[in-house]
């Protein structure tokens, strides 16, 4: 019997599993995770915090016991892979037990990202969080339960910060403007928290364009969330918990703070295998998601893809391209050689009342490091017929490429509910099939007055981009 070994029970890894399975019963296939919690939806963390979804539970897709009795997979809860011998083609897994030593024809290194800290004092204070894994967010919950029961908050006109007492919290500090940083202040703030937010660029979500970026700034500062721009934290100040928060022009007290300055890929474990890592310092695979070691492949936020637009190798580790190439490695094991896909770095965001998205390559900076000549254009449309009762506005940024009048990539934001995020799923087709801005300008998307205008603001912005090149 062939087995097929997986370090890493998420996304990558148990989709991986269930199809091989699926494809191939006869296969052996067996699944190491360190942890106790596997295929659970860690961007829904957030939306626990704030208290939108009840249990941590309902964050998981298929339970640990679905897995072995209802699809046959060996998972293995509580074991932690310490080594790979690609030459003996062997794992070394350690548990409360001891050591196992598993044998394999196929590994699927699935290890994920960790969350970053970044490199200032204080960060290993308590009450200093970050938001990585299921465990993060259970102790985050706890924070907000612990803090509500007591009613131990610190409104925005409640003065100077309290010391720190059993009636009394000071505010929260949240270190980083990007997806988790926005994400966390929305889920603070509902919960009654004074939110400050440290950016240390000048403007949140960089991925986005400047008009996203100053449109969700504007409307966080309307729900009462302090933001810092151009304020790069020194140091988390405080005897044995965190107390304030440091920069170069100010000292903020505070009762707890959240790092989301990123991930990085999880790579030690395929390093000391001999597998190579791309230049985006994540593993390297080719287009079935094989390493350069025979047999070895690797999949998910541990592992760098190809890009859509520019043809070069990328680090996106977002949920949808693990679930893709982890259910292609293990169609691949089964006996049908699958391609993972390239991806173009499609992405979205709820920051309270609005909503964006963004693909492709965003803005004149991007496009230009990429070697593009770029052009970028931004306009605001009504996202319903006019004369329609309800409906609001979508803010459409395109970036194309002079000389070739290619589309590369749009940022839009709206009102939530108003559309920001579905439209841009046709700039997504739209890059992957290449398409100029000219295409763009003659889709036939969808017209009724609940839903949209006669002219949609893609390609209203289409047709302003096009009138530019």
């Amino acid at each position: 019997m062939s087995t097929f070994v997986i370090v890493g029970g998420d996304a990558a890894g148990m989709s991986a599993a269930s199809k091989a399975k699926r494809d191939d019963p006869s296969l052996d296939v067996i699944v190491f995770e360190k942890g106790e919690w596997v295929s659970y939806g860690a961007c829904g963390l957030p939306y626990y915090i704030k208290g939108e979804i009840q249990s941590l539970s309902d964050l998981v897709s298929v339970t640990p016991e679905e897995f072995r009795e209802e699809r046959d997979i060996d998972l293995r809860t509580g074991h932690e892979v310490v080594s790979i011998d690609p030459d003996g083609r062997t794992v070394t897994a350690e548990n409360e037990d001891g050591e196992v030593v598993q044998p394999y024809a196929h590994l699927l290194i699935a290890t994920g990202a960790a969350a970053t800290a970044p490199p200032i004092e204080g960060t290993d204070l308590e009450g200093v969080y970050t938001l990585g894994s299921m465990t993060d967010g259970r102790d985050l919950r706890e924070f907000v339960n612990r803090s509500r029961s007591e009613g131990t908050f610190m409104q925005p006109d409640s003065g100077p910060a309290c010391e720190f007492l059993e009636d009394c919290t000071a505010p929260v500090g949240i270190v980083g403007g990007g997806y988790i940083g926005i994400e966390m202040a929305e889920a603070l703030a509902e919960n009654d928290f004074e939110v400050h937010l440290f950016q240390r660029s000048e403007r949140v979500l960089k991925p986005f364009s400047e008009a996203t970026s100053e449109i969700v700034a504007e409307h966080l500062r309307e729900r009462d969330v302090l933001i810092h721009l151009e304020s790069e934290v020194e140091a988390v100040a405080g005897d044995s918990r965190a107390e304030v928060l440091v920069t170069a022009d100010e000292e903020v007290p505070v009762g707890m703070v959240l790092l989301g300055t990123g991930v990085r890929p999880r790579t030690a474990l395929a390093e000391e295998a001999g597998v190579e890592l791309g230049k985006t310092g994540a593993i390297a695979t080719d287009e079935y998601r094989e390493t350069n070691r025979s047999q070895i492949y690797a999949a998910g936020d541990c592992a760098e893809t190809e890009h859509v637009v520019t043809g070069e190798p990328a680090y996106v580790p977002l949920a949808l391209t693990a679930n893709r190439h982890g259910r292609a490695i293990g169609q691949t094991v089964a006996g049908d050689p699958t391609e993972g896909g390239p991806i173009v770095g499609t992405a979205a965001l709820k920051a309270f009342e609005m909503e964006a998205a963004r693909t492709g390559l965003v803005g004149d900076e991007a496009a230009g490091e990429a070697g593009f000549e770029p052009v970028t254009e931004t306009i605001e449309a009504r996202s319903r017929a006019g004369y329609y009762p309800e409906g609001g506005t979508v803010t459409v940024t395109l970036t194309a490429d002079q000389s070739s009048k290619r589309l590369l990539g749009a940022s839009l934001v709206s009102e939530y509910g108003e559309g920001a995020v579905h439209r841009s799923h046709a700039v997504v087709a739209a890059l992957y099939e290449g398409a100029t801005i000219s295409d763009v300008e003659g889709y036939d998307l969808a017209y009724a007055p609940p839903f949209n205008t006669t002219w949609d603001p893609v390609l209203t912005a289409a047709k302003v981009m096009s009138g530019r090149l």
